[in-house]
């Protein structure tokens, strides 16, 4: 029996492989703080649970396949927040951003085909792609200059004429960077230069720190029918488990195009949306204390990794995730140690390789991304487990 080759150039999740050894490490009794991964411990709003009850048919029916007129009427009044004008059949709601990111890149590439990306990424960006049968072509960002952009020059390098794209996370997972408006409109004109769309996943934009500036790819008016939005409420509204999310852009041909694989797949859950739909009555309030929080989550992070020694990294300005250089060898190794070999008081942490978060053979082998999602209590006290766990692993690699 045979697989498919594009089965086999999958990778496992470097996020979610480590799990086996945490649940080891869990029936053993040990505490684990979970750094490794983007779940929100954020009460989710109330206006949520409360829509669920909004579903009042006797028959739990197949939704239509776009998203039902209560979803997307609730994402178009939230984007006109932003500025963003949206008509109905311009957005497809979607199981979660992962499903709208396949979706978009199975509609404008064709096997073999290759879309640019900065590295380091979102994992499963290459999972997605490799599902597609796309090539990841990847151009590097630098701690040392917070992950901005480099020149235009070394993104244009990259064209092939296989490319379809360059897609982009902004506020940036894993590296909490949020591009400058100048770096939007670089990408723009690079996009309209050489006939590309533009894939922006804009998922964290509510979380930009420091009274920095938000630039959606939206905002460059002469490329708004290359730009193909992908959005969630799984962070925005602390809902990760609700999977909706959606594929948005003013090219309603393309739209029409990933119509059918929406018809295909049937539709995205009913009782889901409706609950969705719902958070457009969330109050300001849940965002301005959600936003303060991260901030204030944000800073213990980075004041303690600042505080290690030979750890390297630069303070991150949205979304709510750190890449850490770390004085060891492989960062994969280190996070297995820490679950399998390592407790202070009974308690260890769970963190991300950041090798995963490139697809350049060799670059991140001594990084980690941290997620900080945990409240400040126990993200201080990880932290304090981390230092400690980390200079006896030095120790032990010397």
């Amino acid at each position: 029996m045979e697989f498919s080759k594009r089965i086999l150039a999958m990778g496992y999740s470097p996020i979610r492989k480590l799990a086996p050894y945490g649940a080891e490490a869990a029936r053993k009794g040990v505490k684990i703080y979970h750094l490794n991964i983007g779940q929100p411990d954020i009460e989710t709003p109330k206006e949520f649970m409360e829509g669920i009850n909004n579903y009042k048919d006797d028959v739990l029916k197949y939704a239509q396949s776009q998203g039902i007129d209560e979803a997307i009427n609730s994402f178009i009044k939230y984007y006109k927040e932003w500025d963003i004008d949206f008509e109905s059949n311009e957005i497809l709601i979607t199981n979660g951003g992962s499903e709208a990111i396949s979706l978009a890149l199975t509609a404008i590439c064709d096997v073999d085909d290759e879309v640019i990306i900065p590295e380091p990424f979102y994992t499963n960006y290459a999972g997605f792609a490799q599902g597609c049968g796309v090539k990841v072509v990847p151009f590097i960002t630098k701690a040392e200059e917070g992950f901005h952009l480099p020149a235009k020059d070394v993104i244009i390098s990259k064209i092939t004429p296989k490319t379809r794209a360059i897609m982009v996370s902004n506020p940036g997972n894993p590296t909490g960077v949020v591009y400058t408006e100048n770096e939007i409109r670089m990408l723009a004109d690079i996009c309209k230069e050489n006939n590309l769309f533009l894939i922006a996943d804009e998922v964290y934009r509510e979380f930009v720190y420091d009274g920095l500036k938000y630039t959606s790819a939206l905002y460059m008016e002469d490329i708004k029918d290359r730009v193909i939005l992908i959005d969630s409420i799984s962070k925005r509204y602390s809902a990760c488990g609700a999977r909706i999310g959606l594929v948005a852009s003013k090219n309603k041909e393309l739209i029409s195009q990933i119509m059918k694989m929406c018809q295909v797949r049937l539709c995205v859950p009913t009782i889901e949306q409706l609950a969705a739909a719902n958070l457009i009555n969330t109050p300001k309030e849940y965002f301005i204390n959600v936003k303060k929080e991260y901030e204030s989550r944000r800073n213990i992070l980075f004041e303690k990794l600042s505080k290690m020694p030979g750890v390297i990294c630069k303070k991150p300005t949205g979304a709510f995730y750190i890449v850490a250089k770390l004085p060891i060898k492989s960062g994969e190794d280190f996070a297995k140690w820490l679950l399998t070999d390592y407790n202070y008081n009974n308690k260890t942490v769970m963190v991300a390789p950041a090798e995963g978060f490139y697809a350049t053979e060799g670059l991140g082998m001594d990084e980690i991304r941290l997620s900080y999602c945990l409240n400040t209590e126990a993200l201080a006290d990880a932290m304090d487990i981390l230092e400690r766990a980390l200079a006896e692993y030095v120790k032990i690699e010397k």
